[in-house]
């Protein structure tokens, strides 16, 4: 009547962790391979580095256009496009990481803005971002 022997039971309800081990193994093996040793083959004595102050953050320029088509740079009135032109290609020549935020009011016109966005490509202003003020919540 009895099929199983009681050793065959009892083998069963043992864990094996013979393959537990194994990847134990590599995984060590791969964590050894992997790191890198420390250089200190030769006594140098290396030089000391100077510290050197963080240049301070660049300062963002501003196109404001008002509902009328009138532009300032920087708070400061500008006649007409060409002298935008030359005004942002003198900022340009002083920072080549120039940084120009375009504020326009809410009820200036789609061409207005465009007009100084043409005149920013032109002077090669490698930063333009429009200001927008969020939606109120509700």
């Amino acid at each position: 009547m009895k099929k199983c022997s009681r050793s065959a039971h009892h083998s069963l309800t043992e864990l094996n962790i013979t393959p537990l081990l194994d990847l134990a193994f590599v995984l060590l093996v791969i964590f050894i391979i992997t790191t890198a040793p420390p250089v200190n083959d030769l006594d140098l004595k290396l030089p000391k580095a100077a510290k050197r102050l963080k240049d301070p953050p660049h300062k963002a320029n501003y196109i404001s256009v008002e509902a009328d088509g009138a532009m300032y740079l920087n708070k400061e009135r500008v006649a007409s496009p060409q002298v935008l032109l030359q005004a942002l290609v003198g900022l340009r020549m002083d920072d080549p990481d120039l940084n120009i935020i375009v504020r326009g009011d809410a009820k200036t016109k789609y061409r207005q803005i465009r007009a100084v966005l043409d005149v920013c490509q032109q002077a090669n202003v490698p930063k333009v971002d429009l200001a927008t003020e969020p939606l109120p919540s509700k």
